[in-house]
């Protein structure tokens, strides 16, 4: 049996046909593989589809147009919705990164023009166009050259919110970059001497409009830079601007195309001063919105941004002075309280507190002594009653009988009793001579003995008693004082002074 080539209508591979054989009946099949067709793996369709794709430039970089279909947001903030048109429809993805910067959202029934590149997603084997940014349809070339700036320097991490300085709090100078023709001007120039006129104001003209206003802008910037090294050189920082304002009035995108030039853009990100965005008007959206510190919806904002009210700043001061007021009350009350307790404390320890507490102790000991003195005198008192009492009915017999006893008993008691009468009349004798002897004796004759009060020595001569001594005259009766006066002439003796 010899084998024949497969009909027409046969599939490859795997319907292989013997000779002479209809449609209908059964015979042994070929091997896979037996007529030279390759299978391969879904991964490696997949792999190849992406492959092509990713070779093709057109895809890598794309605007599309189409109506946005039905959206969705993912927890992680990506954005998932369809492009269409009359025929076909395109699955867009738009990460949250990009998302956020857009300062347009997709919403489904709007027509937009998205950038981005088409890619496969492999594990649904769907070609999905990767979204970076989306724009409204009908805006012209100059849109597209403002998105496609826009991506570029963003890629270049020119308006990163890392890079933004803060601004100073109440600058001393400000430069203002605009034209000095404006109303821009003036407002900002009203709002800065409503809010703080202690502000400095330096204008930097420029052109704001036209072919030549992106350089007439950055050679305006480098004039305010310029400016504020010679300032800061002449030892006068505070003329140095801390601060400059980019500001024009709103207008059409083609008015506002100065402030999305690239020169401009980068002049403001290499700024050495934070730098202010008051361009337009709040719904006019530049590219020195995004590379500026700050930006501001309008002029008069920026100016109001810039500096603070002083109405709000001497109130803020009030409530400061209001709450130090407070502050050093409490504090000097806390100190007074502090500064009482260690005064009663030094008053506890002084030497006079200290006597005070001790002579109250002693007053307390005494006042006890002599509580438990009484106490024992009247115990005593009532013990010597009552035995009083009890001896007060056999004591008078008792005496007489011992006494009694005792002269029967002892033949000497009447010779002790004459002697003893002979020693006491011996006795009143040799008083009585004493007596006479004694000095009491002579100053009762009238004689006195004088003696110095200072030294309480005797005078025996004159010479002891010098005019002014002071003297004690002891009489018989008592003590008199007395003063030597000064002598008289030919006398030999002072002349003695009563003193009362």
């Amino acid at each position: 049996m010899t084998d024949q080539e497969p009909p027409d209508w046969a599939l490859p591979s795997w319907d292989a046909i013997t000779s002479g054989s209809s449609a209908s009946s059964s015979s042994t099949t070929g091997l896979p593989g037996s007529i030279g067709v390759r299978i391969l793996r879904v991964s490696e369709v997949t792999r190849s589809i992406r492959g092509a794709v990713r070779s093709d430039p057109d895809l890598a970089d794309l605007w599309v147009e189409g109506e946005v279909g039905r959206v969705t947001i993912s927890s992680a903030g990506h954005g998932y919705f369809a492009l269409k048109d009359e025929r076909n429809q395109l699955q867009c993805v738009w990460f949250r990164d990009q998302r956020v910067r857009s300062a347009f959202e997709a919403q489904a029934g709007l027509r937009v023009v998205a950038h981005g590149r088409i890619d496969l997603f492999e594990p649904q084997g769907a070609l999905q166009l990767y979204v970076e940014s989306i724009q409204p349809a009908g805006l012209g070339d100059l849109t597209l050259r403002f998105e496609a700036l826009k991506a570029r320097l963003s890629a270049e991490g020119l308006f990163d919110t890392a890079r933004k300085r803060p601004l100073p709090t109440r600058p001393a100078t400000i430069a203002v970059v605009t034209s000095p023709s404006g109303a821009v001007w003036r407002d900002i120039c009203h709002v800065l001497a409503r809010r703080w006129p202690l502000t400095r104001v330096v204008l930097v003209a420029a052109q704001v409009q036209g072919d030549g206003a992106p350089r007439s802008l950055v050679s305006a910037l480098r004039r305010v830079e310029h400016h504020a090294a010679e300032r800061i050189a002449a030892g006068r920082p505070d003329e140095a601007p801390a601060v400059t304002i980019v500001a024009r009035g709103g207008g059409s995108l083609e008015d506002l195309w100065a402030f999305n030039d690239e020169s401009v853009v980068r002049a403001v990100v290499a700024h050495q001063v934070p730098v202010i965005s008051g361009v337009g008007h709040e719904v006019d959206v530049t590219l020195v919105d995004f590379a500026a510190d700050v930006r501001a919806p309008t002029p008069s904002a920026a100016a109001e941004i810039v500096v603070p009210d002083r109405a709000e700043f001497l109130t803020s001061v009030r409530n400061g002075g209001r709450r130090l007021d407070g502050a050093v009350a409490n504090r000097l009350r806390t100190t007074a309280r502090d500064v009482s307790a260690e005064r009663r404390a030094l008053d506890r320890l002084s030497p006079m507190a200290q006597l005070a507490s001790g002579r109250e102790r002693v007053g307390l000991l005494i006042d006890r002594a002599t509580r438990a003195v009484h106490d024992g005198l009247i115990e005593c008192r009532r013990q010597h009653d009552q035995l009083a009492v009890r001896l007060a009915p056999t004591l008078p017999g008792r005496v007489a009988r011992d006494r009694a006893r005792l002269d029967r008993s002892s033949p000497l008691g009447s010779l002790a009793v004459q002697r003893i009468v002979a020693a006491r009349a011996s006795l009143g004798s040799a008083g009585a001579a004493l007596a006479v002897l004694g000095p009491q004796a002579t100053l009762d004759r009238g004689y006195a003995i004088v003696r110095r009060i200072d030294d309480e020595r005797i005078v025996r001569v004159p010479a002891d008693a010098p005019p002014g001594t002071r003297l004690s005259l002891r009489v018989a009766g008592g003590q008199l004082p007395a003063t030597t006066d000064d002598r008289e002439d030919g006398e030999a003796e002072p002349d003695l002074r009563w003193s009362r």
